[in-house]
């Protein structure tokens, strides 16, 4: 079986090594065994779960949350119903903030119009006349 050194991982997954030791420090890494001489020796499903790790935490979840969650899936099957819901709940929490950026993505292409017809006109006094223009 393949292993991959902490350099090597960080590299992988688009992370600095100061990160991954950051998350073995505050117990997300429970699973990572290591050599006689204490380094780090990560298998292809301990990047995987990194990258559940990195996933939640795209999300705004707080490290402590997801020490939580790390330790249910250390518990087995007696916490499946606890990590499902989390998964809802992240799912909703995901949802909302497409919503936001989906709002934010709609003024930024008002804007992009609004500049791009001035530049046509090479005013903006034609946005003027026709109340085009939303002062922010």
């Amino acid at each position: 079986m393949k292993t991959y050194s902490i350099s090597e991982v960080a590299k992988i997954l688009n992370l600095t090594v100061y990160t991954l030791r950051y998350y073995d420090k505050e117990g997300l890494m429970p699973f990572i065994e290591r050599t006689s001489s204490g380094i780090r020796m990560f298998k292809e499903t301990d990047i995987d779960a990194l990258r559940i790790i990195e996933c939640l935490k795209s999300t705004g979840m707080p490290i402590k949350e997801i020490k939580n969650f790390i330790d249910w899936c250390s518990d087995g099957d007696s916490t499946l119903q606890q990590r499902y819901n989390m998964f809802i709940e992240r799912k909703a929490t995901v949802e909302a903030q497409m919503e936001e950026l989906k709002k934010t993505l709609e003024l930024i292409e008002h804007k992009c119009f609004y500049y791009e017809t001035a530049l046509e006109a090479g005013t903006e006094d034609i946005h003027k006349k026709n109340k085009i223009e939303i002062t922010y």
